[in-house]
């Protein structure tokens, strides 16, 4: 069964006015447009274009609740122990602002902290809640802008090291030098990345010293030096984290995370790159468009950037310390213009396919087929295609989505232009 299903984008403050609609071919909000979702999260279940194909429910989660069997097909409707759901939300993220710098627990992690705000009757709701449902939350995002900027785990030691010293040049070159501010953090550094991230929360967030204050200001006034130096032909190194830092510093006056951001890894994925972010890994978007794909759970620990709450014991839990690059995803090609991602996780694969329209006029148009795991959602973002399964067949064109009952089988998709399938990843 092929459901066509819609939503509005969540009008979160960091959203793009126009990037969303620009893509699918919508008229803008004049609002933030952050977030499409497309799933069956309570948060923003989507909606079913025509509820009589479903026996009247007007969106995702309803059905599915109504008839696992079917909208799910009886291995995922069994396997999802307590509560019958589809294990992942698909996105358009589009960020014309930084996001939180942020984690996301494991499964256990979540399940036990789900209970205990239970338990201390917070709800659900609640601003200061942590784990808003039982489930883990890894996650991927492939590159739809031409550029998607990030902030992504934390970065080998050596490169921290060396951005600590091109901050001690950049002091000595100014008029009043202050190398104290520089070696708190050194200090810090030297107890561990888990002590480092303690204190500039902690402290950076109502503490008494005034330490990290002192730091995060001496640092946004040293990345405004090197931006005068870079204009009268000085090399600086770190020139792209400096400029981090410098944007931050706009968005988020004061905030910890601004030096946070410095022990992390900067990256600029080009179209079409995938960043996967496990559980544990901290990370923010910065700007950009892309198609973020994730295990259904709304469970977020936030470790800056942001005025909402923090809850720095719980993130020092969540946290993964562990240094190393990116964590770039690659893909498994399985044909011509047919990319698969899989992280390695239960709850989600992306599955790309682009067909390219000039290719398609001088040769018989090439139908390209994927087998389904599981229930699946597609979108098309470009161009259009008719998806055909085992029982039915759909026309999709640019902007338009559908839910695809697992009882398809394998489709065949036949068009061009680009479209992004979802489906569990085993």
């Amino acid at each position: 069964m092929f459901v066509g299903i819609t939503n509005e984008p969540r009008n979160y403050a960091w959203g793009s006015t126009h990037a969303i609609a620009d893509l699918l071919g919508r008229t803008p909000s004049g609002s933030p447009e952050a977030e499409l979702w497309l799933g069956a999260h309570a948060g923003s279940p989507s909606l079913i274009e025509d509820p009589s194909q479903v026996g009247g429910f007007s969106n995702l989660a309803e059905w599915i609740a109504s008839a696992p069997e079917v909208a799910l097909g009886a291995g995922w409707a069994t396997r999802q122990a307590d509560v019958p759901r589809l294990p992942f939300l698909l996105k358009i993220l589009a960020a014309g602002r930084p996001l939180s710098l942020q984690a996301h627990p494991t499964t256990e992690q979540a399940r036990a902290g789900f209970e205990l705000e239970n338990e201390a009757g917070i709800a659900v709701d609640a601003g200061n809640r942590n784990f808003r449902d039982p489930f883990h939350k890894p996650e991927l995002i492939f590159a739809l802008s031409d550029t998607f900027e990030a902030l992504c785990g934390f970065r080998p030691l050596p490169e921290v090291r060396g951005i600590i010293a091109e901050l001690r040049l950049l002091d000595l070159a100014t008029e009043n030098p202050q190398a104290a501010a520089i070696d708190s953090l050194e200090n810090h550094l030297a107890g561990g990345l888990r002590d480092t991230v303690d204190w500039l929360l902690r402290d950076g967030r109502g503490g008494d010293s005034g330490e990290v204050e002192w730091l995060v200001e001496r640092v946004v006034a040293l990345a405004t030096h090197a931006e005068f130096l870079a204009g009268g032909g000085a090399i600086i190194g770190y020139a792209r984290e400096l400029a981090t830092v410098r944007a931050l510093a706009a968005e988020y006056p004061g905030d910890p995370g601004i030096v946070l951001a410095l022990l992390l890894n900067r990256v600029s994925l080009k179209r079409g790159e995938v960043l996967y972010l496990p559980v544990g890994n901290i990370h923010a978007y910065l700007s950009g468009l892309g198609v973020e794909l994730m295990a259904a759970s709304d469970n977020v620990l936030r470790g800056g950037l942001t005025p909402k709450h923090i809850d720095i014991e719980e993130l020092l839990a969540v946290l993964d310390f562990g240094e190393g690059p990116a964590p770039y995803l690659a893909p498994v090609v399985l044909g011509d213009g047919v990319s698969v991602y899989r992280p390695g996780v239960p709850d989600f694969a992306l599955v790309h396919i682009e067909a390219d329209a000039a290719a398609a006029s001088a040769t018989p148009v090439t139908m390209r087929q994927i087998t389904l795991t599981g229930p699946a959602i597609a979108i098309c973002t470009a161009g259009g295609f008719l998806v055909a399964g085992a029982g039915a067949s759909r026309a999709l064109k640019r902007g338009q989505a559908v839910y695809v009952t697992p009882d398809e089988g394998t489709l065949t998709f036949a068009g061009t232009g680009e479209v992004f399938l979802a489906m569990p990843g085993a």
